[in-house]
This record gives C-alpha cells, structure tokens and sequence, in this order.
C-alpha cells in the first residue's frame, strides 16, 4: 500500500494533520511510539486551549484521536528509525516495517528533559518523574518537589499541591516564568514553597529509591529530604531518525518558518519545528498548515 500521508507522532499536531488529510479523502497513517496524544496526554489540567475552561492533556487528545479514528486513519505503535525522502515514493522505516507514503509530516514532538547527573536513569520511576497526572496519586500525603519554574512546572505543582504534603519547587532563576495566573494560584497555596536561584547537584538514594535532593542555592548547599521529585525542565526533540535527510538547528529541531522543508513532500509541524513558542494551540495551528501544505502537494 501506499498512503497519501505518513504522519510520524500522534500528538495534538500530528492529529490535526491527520484530520485534515481524512476530510479531503486521503489515505492516512500515524505511527506513534508511545502513546496517542504525545507529551500533551500527560498535561493534568489545560485551561489555555479555546472551547474547555479546564479539560486534562488526556481528556483533549482522546477526543482528537476519536474524531480521526472516526474517520478511517490507521494507527500503528511503532518507532520510527529512518526516512528515504528521495522521488516522488518516500518509505518510513520502523524497527518492524518499512511504509510508503507521498508525502511525510513529521509531528513527532519532544521528550522530556533530564538532569544528567549520576544515578538519574536508575531512579526514572523509584522517586523521579516526569508526569503528575500519572505518577502524582503515588505520593499523596508525601513531600515532593517540582523542578522547573515554567507552565508545565507551575501547572504540575499545583495540581500536587492538592495531592502532596508538601511541595517545593526548584527553580533556578530568581523568578518563575509561567503565566501570572499561575503564580496568583501558586502563591494562595499554604503547602507550596518556592526555592529561586536553585541548582540540584546530587540525587540522594538507598535501596535503589530517591530519598531526597541536594541543592546549591546562592552559593550554598542544602540538603531535602524528599519523596518524589518531578522534573519539569523542558523538552528535546525527537528527531534521530532524521539521520541527516533534513536540516537541524544546533538543539536539534528541524529547521523550518512554514512547516515546509527543503525537501519536496515532507513537512513538520509541532514541537519538532524551530519556532518561539511551544503551546498546544499552536502545534495545532502547525497541523493544519502542514496538511493544507501536503495537500496542495499532492494536488499537483
């Protein structure tokens, strides 16, 4: 078979992407290789996205994923590990299948980022994470801390603030960065500290389970002992499989303005594309472009 469009990612613009193209009677397929609805799915509590005065990451991408599923996409649980982007028939290569396709959109967004200090990639899961909608009811009544002073921290900090004894967020500039709205919330919570100027230097552990941060503040060191702590530091864009077909900037997104690419037929949309802002609306609005986009393509 050969499909119109291969969408790689199953995030909120991959989804847009697909919508689009299944409306206009193309033959669509999206390989996700973790969940639908991406990094977005993890989101506990959205109130920025037009329409819902509050829905979860999971509740929003359920119902893109059903309006698409409605409409005959396949969907495959796969990791993409190469592309051939040459001529007019372009293959997807999985670990399991190679699939072609007209065109690509790569919407494969990011993951999240970590640390990198000793001990990190044992402790994902035994006292480090990542989502609080997931793993946050593991730690009712307990003391955890946020990393990270954005709207993903701020949002995630809040949400545990109803969940957790305590919750400390680290952040290491001297102001947080999420919307005032936020910072209002966060500051009428009687159980929710905030350390500026912060920077974790060590994970603490016995029998293979966090027990607690080290932390340098203004040039001094403390020592939390904690329960849980999750890490909500930014993204990295999943782009390896890439592999040099297009052109990324030094963090490793692919470079484009318009979702458009250097090369003929592949198109990006979403968090795996160079732009000033992250936001769910706006990986939506890239969906849309990349697929009006490929279907001029196609129309030629």
């Amino acid at each position: 078979m050969i499909y119109d469009a291969i969408i790689i990612g199953g995030g909120p613009a991959g989804l847009t992407s697909a919508l689009y193209l299944l409306r206009d009677g193309r033959k669509v397929l999206i390989i996700e290789k973790e969940t639908v609805g991406g990094t977005a799915s993890s989101t506990p509590l959205i109130e920025n996205y037009p329409g819902f005065k509050a829905i979860s990451g999971s509740d929003l991408t359920s119902i893109m994923f059903d309006q698409v599923d409605e409409l005959g996409v396949d969907f495959e649980i796969e990791e993409v590990i190469d592309l051939k982007v040459d001529g007019d028939i372009k293959e997807v290569i999985t670990e399991d299948n190679t699939y072609k396709t007209k065109t690509i959109i790569i919407a494969s967004g990011s993951s999240y980022r970590t640390l990198g200090l000793p001990n990190e990639e044992e402790l994902i899961g035994h006292g480090i994470h990542f989502c609080t909608a997931c793993d946050g009811p593991f730690y009712k009544g307990k003391d955890i801390a946020i990393v990270g002073g954005g709207n993903s921290a701020c949002i995630n900090a809040y949400n545990m603030s109803n969940i957790a004894k305590h919750v400390t967020i680290l952040q290491n500039l001297d102001h947080l960065t999420c919307e005032k709205d936020l910072v209002n919330k966060l500051e009428s919570c009687k159980n929710v500290d905030i350390i500026y100027n912060s920077k974790v230097t060590e994970y603490l552990s016995e029998d293979d389970a966090l027990t607690g941060l080290k932390i340098e503040t203004n040039g001094k060191e403390e020592t939390l002992k904690l329960d849980g702590v999750f890490l909500n530091i930014g993204l990295v864009p999943q782009s390896k499989f890439v592999n040099g077909k297009l052109e990324l900037d030094p963090r490793g997104y692919i470079v484009s303005e318009d979702t458009t690419t250097k090369v003929p037929g592949v198109f990006v949309a979403g968090d795996s594309r160079t732009k000033k802002y992250a936001q769910i609306t706006i990986a939506c609005a890239d969906g849309t472009i990349a697929a009006l986009d490929a279907i001029n393509y196609l129309n030629k």
